[in-house]
Parts: structure tokens; sequence; C-alpha cells
């Protein structure tokens, strides 16, 4: 029995000090300059260079997107020997008639609004009483 209770209180021990010393681990842990290695300083340094060369990299390629899309269809218009396009295709609406089309569309919604005369009148209204807007039933008092 007492073997049992010894044993017990021994495992009961080495659970208090292994619990303590976890605990001391996670009070340890901290930002300390000295504890930077040269490995993880040249880690990080090529990780933010990657990203920052991918990032340049998609900024160009998005940025010349609209160019190269155009070389693909002239270079499909020469290989077919179609002219290059002088005149507007078809589906295509020059700069004057969607200057004419954009005017007249904000003119159109620049009638639809009434001239109001601006004029406001207040005019003081009775209510009749209503207990849903009475502060004295709030709840700060105690129920009877």
């Amino acid at each position: 029995m007492q073997e049992k209770m010894i044993d017990s209180m021994n495992t009961a021990q080495k659970t208090l000090q292994d619990s303590l010393a976890q605990s001391k681990t996670v009070e340890n842990l901290g930002f300390y300059p000295g504890n930077i290695t040269f490995e993880a300083l040249l880690i990080t340094v090529l990780g933010y260079v990657i990203v920052f060369m991918a990032l340049v990299l998609l900024y160009l390629f998005i940025a010349n997107y609209a160019k190269l899309l155009r070389l693909k269809i002239l270079k499909n218009q020469q290989s077919k020997g179609e002219p290059e396009a002088a005149k507007p295709r078809e589906g295509e609406i020059s700069g004057e008639v969607s200057a004419a089309i954009s005017l007249a569309l904000s003119l159109h919604f620049a009638e639809l609004h009434d001239d109001e005369s601006k004029i406001l009148t207040i005019k003081k209204t009775q209510r009749a009483y209503s207990p849903w807007s009475s502060k004295i039933y709030g709840l700060r008092q105690y129920p009877r």
C-alpha cells in the first residue's frame, strides 16, 4: 500500500517537475539578436528576394500582356495574308460615336431630376403616450 502511495507521489512529483520545466521554456521564448545564425539570415534574405522578384515579373507580364496579344493578332493576320486593319472592324465603335453617345446619356440623366422649391416645412405633431418609449420601465429596477 505504501509502495503504491510512494509510486504515485513520485509520479506526481515528476509530472510537476516536467510542467515547471515546460513553463520555464515558454518563459524563455523571445527575440534575442545574439541567437540569429548566418543560415537563418541567409534564408530570410533569399525568401524576400525571391518574393520581390516574383512580384516584379508578374507586374511586367501584366503590364505587357496587351502588347503580346497585339503581336499575336498581327502574326495571325500576316500568316493569313490579310492587310493590316486601318479601318474599324465590325463591332468596334469610333471615338466620335462614343463621345456622342456619352453626351446624349449625360443630358438625358440630367433632365430626370425635378426642380424643387427647396422650402422646408416643419410641423410639430402631438403623439399619444406609448409605454414602449418610456424610460420608467428600464431594466435597472428589480422586478416585483
